[in-house]
């Protein structure tokens, strides 16, 4: 059977990450007749991130990169029909659905029609709920709360489906879970229903096949001379096929750079699964243990095996807080005895951070590319390499003393050891940390705005 046979339901890939690259999805849109393009752009931090940068700027709260991305990709949607699906709304869908609106208009797409969807904001049914656990660090939100920074549920495919409803051709989501994005373009493309277990764990296998972008092609795979990937500069992004009885095919445009093959889909579908026989999702619990793929041509694998039982009665919700700053400073040691002098000039910052007052509730101190990864390991050279850069980095609870750290190691250039060089770097951020809490579905009303009619 020909691949335009098996199509049904063609998404593919315009951004695995915040800051991803912008040429593989113009490939994407330009060769492989694409129904819809979604970019997956939120880590754990970055919704806690925008919602400070919103605080600051109302106009602000969405990916950086989303004026550059709909000004390459609306264009190209425009011309081939092609609707998109993004979570670079962040902590403002709103603001981002009306920036792609302004940006598609000013190309000549008149009938435009964005979308964004809302909800995810559970901050205030958090702070009233003291008593929640903390998944990771396993306290009480008590013991965070003065320092809570915002509080987001993973939304699932449904809200996602409701949205593409409204006939929207772009829709900026907040906080969804990451394989729930493309489930929710399938519900809505397919007209599943919620409860087709069969269906629901096609797509959601998808969707965390694909939501990487590139690692699935060869990125985050390769390794010289035992996982070798050709033409890696040239990486493509996937395309998945899905038809409306769940049989998925993950492709990359013929003859471009990367591989697709059994291995890169191997380690894409384990790639944070904790349980690979219990995968949590908002939509389904996915079990992979009967997951196998087959390669049908050079850039083209069947996936096959995906289970799924019932969502279960909660949402995650990722919680960020203020976890004080962290004073950070780097230098550069070369020459003979290069290790003892790095050493040594650690000592002096230490020792100068106490005398003047530094408070630190964790330091750490580095010998990059011998102890910066694996401390005292015994596979550390046998003899003194000729160079070597200190990095000496704290965890603090004022902006104060994280600069006096990092400036004590500026100042090593004349009042340390000989042979400081560079460049010397050092400086201070804001700390914002994650956690997790589990609530209860009824306190999340996910709904949908529509920007432009």
């Amino acid at each position: 059977m020909s691949d335009e046979q098996h199509r049904g339901l063609r998404i593919g890939v315009g951004a695995g990450m915040a800051d991803d690259r912008i040429g593989p999805a113009l490939e994407l849109l330009k060769r492989c007749q694409l129904d819809y393009l979604v970019c997956e752009c939120l880590a754990e931090r970055t919704i806690a991130r925008e919602t400070l940068a919103r605080q600051h700027d109302s106009s602000k709260g969405f990916n950086p990169m989303l004026e550059e991305r709909m000004h390459n990709f609306l264009p190209l949607c425009h011309e081939h029909g092609v609707r998109l699906v993004s979570n670079m709304g962040a902590a403002n869908p709103v603001g981002a659905a009306k920036a792609a609106l302004d940006i598609g208009k000013g190309h000549g797409w008149k009938d435009l029609k964005c979308a964004a969807v809302v909800g995810d904001d559970v901050l205030d049914q958090v702070r009233v709920h003291p008593e929640l656990q903390l998944n990771d660090c396993q306290l009480p939100l008590e013991e965070i709360l003065p320092k809570l920074a915002s509080a987001n549920a993973y939304l699932g495919a449904d809200i996602v489906r409701d949205g593409l409803a409204t006939g929207a051709h772009v829709v900026m989501t907040g906080r969804v879970a990451d394989p729930s994005l493309f489930l929710g373009v399938a519900m809505h493309h397919h007209g599943w229903l919620d409860d087709d277990l069969p269906r629901l764990a096609a797509g959601t296998i998808m969707g965390h096949l694909l939501e990487c972008s590139a690692q699935i092609t060869g990125g985050y795979f390769a390794d010289p001379g035992k996982k070798d990937v050709p033409r890696l500069a040239e990486l493509a992004y996937p395309y998945a096929d899905l038809s409306s009885d769940g049989e998925l095919f993950i492709s990359k445009p013929e003859g471009s750079g990367g591989r697709l093959d059994r291995m890169t889909c191997t380690e894409q579908a384990l790639y944070e699964i904790h349980d690979p026989n219990a995968y949590i999702t908002p939509d389904c619990v996915l079990s992979l243990q009967d997951l196998n793929f087959e390669e049908i041509t050079q850039d083209r694998v069947a996936v096959r095996g995906a289970r799924a039982r019932p969502r279960t009665d909660t949402y995650k919700a990722v919680v960020g807080y203020f976890d004080g700053w962290i004073g950070v400073g780097e230098v550069s040691y070369a020459g003979i005895n290069a290790i003892a002098r790095a050493r040594l000039a650690a000592d002096i910052v230490q020792e100068r951070f106490n005398l003047d007052g530094g408070v630190a509730n964790e330091l750490q101190i580095d010998l990059i590319g011998i102890t910066s990864l694996h401390g005292s390991s015994p596979h550390a050279p046998a003899s003194d390499p000729y160079e070597v850069r200190l990095r000496i980095a704290a965890r603090c609870p004022d902006k104060k003393s994280a600069m006096l750290l990092g400036e004590h190691v500026r100042q090593l250039n004349m009042q340390g050891p000989f042979g400081a060089g560079g460049p010397v770097n050092f400086g201070a951020k804001e700390i914002i940390a994650v956690d997790s809490v589990l609530i209860p579905r009824s306190w999340v009303n996910p709904h949908v705005v529509v920007i432009g009619e």
